[in-house]
């Protein structure tokens, strides 16, 4: 009896010590370890790979895609709710509600010229739904996409991993750069703002000819 409360107890403290900084919906969590395991992503499939090779490429050497192609080979990084550069934010995303994870849907991050807001996809291999509710000053300029993690120890599990998604719904560019044009005091969210500007130019001429 004593050994069943023990266990019990001592489990209780594993989660009450994950960090508070996130609405921490803990599908999939072990209540022994008081962890969530990382599930590895699927391995790319030989047609993304094959795609890749002759697209130009982002600063990482990863390939840049046009808006019509869904499926992309793309690198990703993780991020935290506890890390330094985030803590003044606490568990809030760009749009100020809380960053999601669970096990039907988790927040990322992505320079919002090419994810914009409100970007749903997948990745190959997970069940889950990812979608773009975040943004940070080191992912302007690239096609990378941070994935966010509940904890520094899961964050370090995930490190950084080229993957292939699936995008099955794009964001709102409009509503994107509704948000950064208040924030252009910041040099990342004035080069996001920027590009979508540009982007939106563009169409505008091609529409017109």
């Amino acid at each position: 009896m004593l050994r069943s409360y023990l266990f019990f107890l001592l489990a209780g403290l594993s989660l009450v010590a994950l960090p508070q900084c996130s609405n921490q919906l803990l599908g999939g969590m072990n209540s022994r370890s008081g962890s969530q395991k990382i599930v590895a992503p699927a391995q790319a499939s030989h047609h993304v790979i094959a795609t890749a090779k002759n697209k130009p490429r982002d600063r990482h050497g990863l390939p840049v895609y046009s808006f019509t192609e869904r499926n992309r080979l793309v690198r990703t990084t993780a991020y935290t709710c506890s890390e330094d550069d985030h803590i003044q934010y606490g568990s809030k995303n760009a749009i100020g509600t809380t960053l999601k994870y669970s096990s039907s849907v988790r927040s990322a991050a992505a320079d919002w010229s090419f994810y914009p807001l409100g970007t749903v996809f997948k990745i190959n291999g997970h069940s889950q739904l990812y979608v773009v509710d975040d943004y940070g000053s080191a992912l302007a300029g690239a096609g990378t996409i941070d994935i966010y993690h509940p904890s520094k120890a899961m964050m370090n599990a995930w490190g950084r991993r080229n993957v292939e998604i699936n995008v099955l719904k794009w964001g709102s560019f409009q509503q994107s750069a509704a948000i950064l044009s208040k924030r252009k005091d910041f040099s990342h969210c004035r080069q996001m703002y920027a590009n979508i500007q540009r982007m939106a130019g563009i169409a505008a001429r091609t529409a017109s000819r």
